[in-house]
């Protein structure tokens, strides 16, 4: 199994790729990791990551999902993302699975895949407004599973995400 997992250039939740990542390569998931832009990305906490390739050149075919990670950065680097949008649509079409947490979970409002879907995310006015926007019900709970959908709260729900997103990929 492989998944992708989108973050930030800047600003990124660290917690959100460390934790999930570490699960993931304990279970023998192996991942790439895409951002804006290939090269070095920096998290808030001063965690850094290597995305060894763009939105656009991610291949949705060679993956069985797509995780994107949260902080301040998902908002300012994210949210506004089409091509990132598209992978999102296209893993969703695909029937795969697509997860974000804390800001991030945005992303997927925008994409128009939350419609009438319980999620969740990191509470901020904003956010909430573009959750109900995209058309989901939100939920206040750490980690929200909705068919294919994972979505988590923030840092703290970290672990609990990845082992979500497992028992997903199993499924």
């Amino acid at each position: 199994m492989k998944l992708l997992l989108a973050i930030a250039p800047e600003r990124f939740r660290d917690e959100e790729l460390e934790k999930p990542s570490e699960i993931f390569a304990e279970a023998g998931i192996e991942y790439d990791i895409a951002s804006t832009r290939t090269g070095a990305c920096s998290g808030m906490l001063g965690c850094t990551a290597e995305a060894t390739l763009t939105f656009e050149e991610a291949d949705p075919d060679s993956y069985d999902g797509i995780v994107v990670v949260g902080g301040m950065g998902a908002k300012e680097y994210l949210w506004e993302d089409e091509p990132l949008r598209t992978l999102v649509r296209a893993f969703f079409g695909q029937g795969k699975v697509v997860a974000a947490i804390c800001l991030a979970p945005v992303v997927f409002a925008r994409a128009g895949i939350l419609g009438g879907r319980q999620a969740t995310v990191f509470s901020t006015d904003e956010s909430r407004r573009e959750m109900e926007k995209g058309g989901a019900n939100l939920v206040k709970i750490p980690v929200v599973a909705d068919m294919q959908i994972v979505t988590a709260s923030g840092p703290d729900a970290a672990a609990a995400f990845a082992e979500t997103i497992i028992q997903k990929l199993e499924c």
